[in-house]
Order: structure tokens, then C-alpha cells, then sequence
């Protein structure tokens, strides 16, 4: 198979499909959101015209560029990086979705800034799985009440949480991290929160994402290619 970009989409949807399958899930039961941060309006154009409809960015500047490059096209814009407060009007104006909610100010910016004449914005608690300094997220025993804070703000409407794991070569190791995130989403379920979905894994680890739970995967590089980063 040539190594264009239609085939690399379908690359990856047939691993979506064969780690369903695997994971004794339905057909689409998880959907792919193609990561496009660094990557020329053109490239998201391309995918659009092989169905892709969902696309993630991590830069404010870029996201405001790309929906306005591609205006004429119905596309699902979800903001999947870090967010500071001062830039929160470009992601409350122009996406559709949010992944990257890690304090109360954030949402609450958000929400003060979502128009009105738009459907609430929707928007995932971003959970620091591993610990790590240098990853965005909240703490693991702050997500709980975090959650239940942004889901009483209006003009937003909470679907669920995100992670990024730790890379690492260790199988368990990784499972584990994602079962973490699924267990905090159960555990506000059964408090009565509405929440359907589990924004998890990426190119090198879509599979056990899916096996623990996922219903969304953000993939970039194994769509787009290799990124080289101007940023």
C-alpha cells in the first residue's frame, strides 16, 4: 500500500476496528479524532475528503487559523491542549469540543465566554494519570470534585475525562493507567453524572486505550506523519 495519507487513515481506522473487535466492543464504539496540530489546513482537507470529520488541536493561534482556512467545511474542532486563561475566547468561540480542563478558572472562563447562540461547549477533566510534573491534569483525588463543578456551570456540558499516560514499553504499567481514568468515571457515574466518554489514547497505544475503555482516541502521527514542531 502506498504511504499517502488516505491510506494511512485507513491504516488506522482498521486498527480502531480490529482493537473493538479484540476488546469484544461494537463496530465504532470508539471514535477517532485525527490530531492535525502542526499540519497545514490542506492535509485536514485531504482527510475530510476521506470522511474524517473530527480534528484535534493543541495550539489557541493554530486552531483560530485552521477554522477560519477551512470555514467552508462542516468539521468538529476539538481544543486538546493546554489551555491558559488568557486565551480561553478563541477555544469558547470556535470549537466544539474541549479536552484539556484541568482547574474550576479555566471552565469557568469558558463558560462566561461561550456564545449563546451556540450549543454548550462540551468538555472533558483532563486527570494527571501518572503523576508526572510535566504533564497538564489534575490530581487523580481532585477529579472528583473538580467534575462536579464544571458540570454545574452552564453553557457547558461535561462528557467525561482525559488523560495522557506516561509512555513506556510496559504493558501493565499502561493498562493500568487507563483503567485508572475509567474507574474515576465510574465512580462519578454512580454519583449521578452523565458522562459517555473516555478520551484516551494515541498512536503507539490506541489498542490498550480500547481495551480499557476509550470512546475517543487522538491520533496524530500515525494519520499525518511524523510533525516537525515550529512551536
Amino acid at each position: 500500500m502506498t504511504d499517502t495519507l488516505s491510506s494511512r487513515l485507513e491504516q488506522v481506522r482498521e486498527r480502531l476496528r480490529a482493537a473493538c473487535e479484540a476488546a469484544g466492543r461494537a463496530d465504532g464504539a470508539v471514535a477517532l479524532l485525527a490530531v492535525s496540530k502542526t499540519f497545514p489546513a490542506a492535509d485536514l482537507r485531504e482527510a475530510f475528503g476521506c470522511g474524517q470529520r473530527a480534528f484535534g488541536e493543541n495550539y489557541v493561534q493554530e486552531l483560530q487559523q485552521k477554522c477560519e482556512a477551512l470555514a467552508d467545511l462542516a468539521i468538529e474542532w476539538h481544543f486538546i491542549g493546554p489551555l491558559q486563561s488568557n486565551k480561553t475566547r478563541v477555544v469558547a468561540e470556535r470549537a466544539h469540543w474541549a479536552h484539556s480542563i484541568d482547574r474550576l478558572k479555566i471552565a469557568e472562563r469558558l463558560s462566561a465566554q461561550r456564545p449563546d447562540d451556540m450549543p454548550p461547549l462540551n468538555v472533558c477533566v483532563q486527570v494527571n494519570v501518572s503523576g508526572e510534573d510535566s504533564k497538564s491534569g489534575c490530581a487523580p483525588e481532585e477529579a472528583a470534585a473538580l467534575a462536579r463543578a464544571v458540570a454545574a456551570l452552564p453553557r457547558l456540558r461535561l462528557r467525561g475525562l482525559m488523560c495522557i499516560p506516561e509512555p513506556t514499553e510496559d504493558a501493565a504499567s499502561l493498562a493500568a493507567q487507563f483503567a485508572a481514568l475509567r474507574r474515576l468515571k465510574e465512580g462519578l457515574e454512580a454519583e449521578g453524572l452523565a458522562l459517555d466518554t473516555l478520551s484516551m489514547g494515541m498512536s503507539a497505544d490506541l489498542e490498550p486505550a480500547v481495551a480499557e475503555g476509550a470512546t475517543l482516541v487522538r491520533v496524530g502521527s500515525a494519520i499525518f506523519g511524523h510533525r516537525s514542531y515550529a512551536h
